[in-house]
């Protein structure tokens, strides 16, 4: 069952008369076949305008949606062969932050992510995808085994940010990120980051400061949330959709930025209308970009990756 966001009302409506035509239809003599179809046309045209326009708020909401695919979907969905990896070798395990080996169409990837979760019970397992120091440090704990390996290292990057409790700064957080950051920057391997929902702050940067950042085409990318901007500068978190416009979060207008470099299509609707369609371009797109990192020689590669950061926001 489809979960509709605020903006959605319209579209919610017409799909619910629909559904009610063909309860009557599979209950009743009456024909409604060709009224159904009509709808479905309405309907149709009306999902892709809709979302053919979203403003950088409504983006926000789609990244967020409670169905939109997570990490362990496309563990799923669009890869093969994943061993789960555990622990950071200092405190213990941080179920925020996932990892392990896998295949990308028989190619052989380290891969790291946050797993946001998708009910109740998972979600405060998962921690909302807010990663503690503990996960951090699991993440480079990671990376420098595929460094060891030479595996090409695939992030998936969903995050509010990383989480702010006392005990995670009582465990260094700050450090971990940073930390985290550098053994991203540092990598002998192919590295490809995707922001796959939402990037929040020092926490999404974390694990995506690859040569190759790309976005799926609602996710949204920022230093803080729109929320939490518009609490700073307006002192009321009733001014989000001001703040996401001009803080400019989207991948349309971070393309043009220069700090993301490519945008994977969502099919019409956003990815949790279609999870399997979503992961499958999302894997075509990871593999060609592996593809072309992996004719870079490694010294290369670690100089492009620091040179593509220090050139963001430079005119």
């Amino acid at each position: 069952m489809v979960s509709y966001l605020e903006f959605e009302k319209p579209l919610a409506a017409l799909e619910a008369r629909i559904a009610e035509l063909r309860t009557l239809a599979a209950d009743g003599d009456v024909d409604l076949a060709s009224e159904i179809a009509r709808l479905e046309k309405k309907s149709a045209a009306l999902l892709s305008s809709t979302y053919g326009a979203l403003t950088p708020w409504q983006k926000t909401q789609v990244a967020r949606h409670p169905m939109r695919p997570h990490f362990v979907d496309y563990v799923r969905l669009a890869f093969t062969e994943f061993m789960p990896l555990g622990g950071d070798r200092y405190f213990g395990e941080d179920e925020a932050i996932l990892g392990g080996f896998a295949r990308l169409d028989g190619r052989r990837v380290m891969l790291i992510g946050h797993e946001k979760g998708h009910d109740t019970a998972t979600r405060i397992r998962h921690n909302f995808g807010m990663g503690k120091p503990e996960g951090y440090r699991k993440a480079i704990r990671l990376m420098e085994l595929a460094g060891r390996f030479g595996l090409p290292v695939v992030t998936l990057v969903d995050t509010s940010g990383a989480f702010p409790g006392v005990e995670a700064e009582e465990r260094g957080q700050a450090e971990a990120i940073a930390r985290s950051t550098e053994a991203c920057l540092s990598l002998p391997v192919p590295m490809v980051s995707v922001i796959v929902g939402e990037g929040g702050s020092g926490g999404a940067v974390a694990l995506a400061s690859a040569e190759r950042v790309l976005m799926l085409e609602h996710s949204v990318y920022s230093v803080i949330s729109p929320e939490g901007a518009s609490s700073i500068l307006w002192r009321t978190p009733e001014k989000a959709p001001d703040a996401a416009e001009a803080m400019k979060v989207t991948a349309q207008h971070l393309e043009r930025l220069g700090v993301i470099d490519r945008i994977v299509p969502e099919p019409v609707g956003g990815a949790h209308r279609d999870p399997a369609l979503t992961a499958q371009r999302l894997a075509g797109v990871i593999g060609e970009e592996l593809d072309t990192l992996a004719k870079i020689p490694g010294n290369d590669r670690i100089r492009l990756r620091e040179e593509r950061f220090l050139r963001i926001g430079r005119s």
